[in-house]
């Protein structure tokens, strides 16, 4: 391999140069894997199929089974209660989940906006009614 160093310069400046330019392409390699890597960090998470849901209430515990149909970003939820089937619509945004649910119950209708964070085949976080109640959810991805 031939040295693009002048042959009058000293072996000092030689190294200088050597390390110069193994720092530049280090740096150089370094960013472009960092920016490989950013789809992949930012990769919507994949919550289609059935869980099992989670929300407790001031009235106790209670697990309902909940379908999640994913298009994109887009999701249909399905929970399945003693009072039958509720339907909402939401996003996934990276590990972001959010989604509502609109009830009529004999008290009037009320709408549910789950929000929460995805991990893998677990999910958690708060739901909302209203302006002021909230409480805690998490769901468990069933295994097929």
């Amino acid at each position: 391999m031939r040295c693009l160093i002048p042959e009058e310069k000293g072996v000092k400046d030689r190294l200088k140069y050597l390390k110069e330019m193994f720092m530049k392409k280090t740096t150089v390699l370094l960013s472009f894997l960092a920016l490989a890597c950013l789809p992949a960090l930012a990769q919507t998470a994949d919550v289609s199929g059935t869980w099992d849901i989670t929300v407790n209430s001031p009235r106790g515990e209670t697990t309902n089974p909940m379908t999640i149909v994913q298009d994109g970003e887009k999701i249909t939820v399905t929970i399945t209660g003693r009072r039958g089937e509720f339907v909402g619509q939401g996003t996934v945004k990276g590990k972001d989940i959010e989604w509502s649910v609109t009830r009529t119950t004999p008290r009037g209708e009320f709408t549910m906006v789950y929000t929460g964070t995805v991990e893998g085949d677990s999910m958690s976080g708060q739901a909302r009614i209203g302006e002021s109640r909230t409480m805690e959810w998490k769901a468990v991805k069933k295994t097929s």
